[in-house]
């Protein structure tokens, strides 16, 4: 009998990003299928303790298991969204009845023309944009088309009745025509612009509309240059790119994942150019793997385990295997005919963003995986036997020391319990008054600072030390350990070997004479390299962090490549550094003068923290 659904486990690991997220009963049949702009907090709504609606009630007492597939935007978490309902019909879904008519924009004709969803014949004078595939879709269009622009959307029976402005108006979602309280010319311009986005021309708009917010601001018009920012904002929403559509041809886009203690292979299939779903694997591997060899493993067994299993046009991968084309070759064999079947790792378009979205997924995946309690649990049983503990430690830490040579020295001290990283006790310190580069001189300062508070009589006293180095940097620690006389703790040092390859450290128990290795399957080694990287981590962050507040620049200005003109274009274009920080690197390199290469460059230091 399995173990009982347990949502704070599940929610402590899941995303915060927008996607789609599946439930489960306890025979694996499909419940429910919804999407969340974040999944984290739109999960975190079913498991209130009050204030459930029946329905909602009836369908958490029967989860067992939820799985979750990021995207790139809430658009695509949306059309995902449906294409599984449409394929799985879950029986907690609202299921549409599909009466095969393709919706259409209207915008009808008058002085105050409105906006609105139309289906059947087109007998109404007006233009008519479209077809599209989705009502919702347009809906969601419509929706940000109404803030941005502020058109009406009400019916005319309505609009004519109106002697005082309704609660659109009061939101701003409409000036008011009903009641005159915007002119003819300046309602004229709103639908001008709304047709420009329609007919496909939202570059020019944008291009437009940054021109505009310039000329207002040199202007002095503050108030108008904010509004044509926040125009120009939710226009970049309403143009996010619908990697979940718009590509051609049947694909399977394999990522395989790999870090210290485990392996994710995440498979997302996509059929006549859309995205129908995506699973995650978690195969058994050695942490001295290669992410080419367990790749090609998983698609030969995968492919050649079942020849009944339907097979795609094209495979995309994240990393390359010399027996890619033995593969091919072995397919062909068990199918008994010929296939053109082709291996891709370097593509572009809709296709690098489905690329993108299985390695995130993955990651994602692996990551709440390792985070598991029932896995952690064994991991710190194993590192208790290793260490010859009576019982599993309680609490760990574990420090690290991370500079750009010898400036801005920060050291980090992660903490992990028996459910994982405790991160409200994570701290770190900036180091000063020391010669830069002295690693030894920093962490002697960082574990002063933490082991003096234990020695004034606060604080948590931590069952076992990890420092992030080899014998120097023990030797360090239990000096200042002694200076302090902190009563006794477990002492482990962690060195890289002479590879300097994962799962081959050098360990170092309490000192240096007791030195000794892991094998690579090890979970007490797993557990250990988990948490070091995770302090390798913080403390970066936090020296990225410090470097970029001493030298007093924006973030756009530590992009090399990136001067006065051009960043203050790519801000008019975006609206400002928030919408910049929001967008992708496709819709970045999207931006005048900016090249993919500069695209990447910038949406990876936009991100760096």
């Amino acid at each position: 009998m399995s173990a009982p659904f347990d949502p704070s486990a599940f929610l402590a690991t899941c995303s915060g990003r927008p996607g789609v997220y599946r439930m489960f009963d306890s025979e694996a049949r499909l419940l429910y299928v919804g999407k969340a702009k974040n999944l984290k907090k739109r999960l975190s709504s079913y498991f209130r303790k009050t204030g459930q609606a029946p329905k909602t009630a009836a369908l958490v007492a029967r989860i067992a298991q939820i799985e979750t597939t990021i995207t790139a935007n809430e658009t695509e978490a949306l059309l995902l969204e449906q294409t599984l309902i449409k394929e799985w019909r879950p029986p907690y879904n609202i299921l549409l009845r599909d009466d095969k008519s393709y919706p259409y924009v209207f915008l009808s004709d008058g002085d105050f023309p409105r906006l609105g969803i139309h289906r059947g014949a087109k007998k109404a004078k007006g233009r008519y944009f479209g077809p599209y595939p989705s009502a919702l879709a347009i809906r969601e269009s419509l929706s940000l088309l109404q803030k941005t622009f502020l058109v009406r959307q009400c019916e005319d029976s309505y609009y004519k009745n109106r002697t005082r402005p309704c609660l659109q108006y009061q939101i701003k979602r409409c000036k008011g025509p009903c009641v005159g309280l915007v002119s003819p010319e300046e309602y004229a311009e709103d639908v001008r612009h709304s047709v420009m986005f329609l007919d496909g021309r939202s570059n020019a708009l944008s291009e437009e509309l940054s021109a505009s917010m310039e000329k207002a601001s040199m202007a002095l018009e503050f108030e108008r240059a904010a509004e044509l920012r926040d125009q120009i904002s939710m226009l970049r929403r309403v143009q996010d790119q619908q990697s979940m559509e718009g590509g051609t041809g049947d694909v399977d886009v394999v990522a395989v994942m790999l870090t210290p203690g485990g392996a994710c292979v995440h498979l997302i299939s996509v059929r006549g150019g859309r995205v129908l779903g995506s699973k995650n694997f978690f195969p058994q591997v050695a942490i001295e793997e290669e992410g080419g060899d367990v790749l090609m493993a998983f698609l030969a067994q995968y492919y050649l385990g079942n020849a009944e299993r339907d097979l795609p046009s094209e495979l995309i991968v994240n990393v390359q295997h010399e027996d890619f084309a033995t593969l091919i070759e072995a397919i062909e064999s068990l199918r008994g005919r010929s296939l053109s079947i082709s291996i891709s790792l370097r593509v572009r378009g809709t296709r690098a963003r489905w690329q993108q979205l299985a390695v995130t997924n993955a990651e994602q995946a692996l990551a709440a995986r390792l985070a598991n309690r029932q896995h952690l649990a064994e991991r710190f049983e194993a590192l208790a036997t290793v260490l010859e503990m009576d019982e599993p430690p309680q609490r760990m830490e574990c420090f690290d020391i991370s500079h750009s040579s010898g400036e801005a020295t920060v050291a980090s001290c992660v903490v992990f319990g028996p459910e994982g990283p405790l991160k409200s006790d994570y701290r770190r310190f900036n180091i000063e008054g020391v010669t830069a580069g002295d690693d030894y001189a920093a962490m002697h300062q960082a574990l002063t600072r933490r082991f003096s508070k234990i020695k004034d009589g606060e604080g948590k006293l931590p069952d076992v030390l990890l420092v992030d180095g080899g014998k120097g940097q023990l030797a360090m620690a239990r000096e200042v350990l002694q200076e302090l006389a902190v009563p006794d703790l477990i002492l482990l040092g962690v060195a890289k070997g002479t590879t300097r390859k994962p799962g081959l450290e050098v360990l170092y128990l309490n000192d240096a004479e007791h030195e000794f290795t892991l094998p690579g399957n090890s979970p007490a080694l797993h557990l250990i390299q988990q948490i070091r990287d995770e302090s390798h981590r913080f403390a970066i962050t936090g020296h990225r962090a410090r470097r970029g507040k001493t030298r007093r620049t924006s973030t756009l200005e530590e992009v090399a490549g990136i001067g006065p003109k051009r960043r203050r274009e790519l801000l008019n274009h975006f609206g400002g550094l928030q919408e910049l920080s929001r967008a992708s690197a496709e819709e970045i390199a999207k931006a005048p003068g900016i090249s993919k290469k500069l695209a990447e460059l910038i949406y990876d230091t936009l991100h760096s923290e």
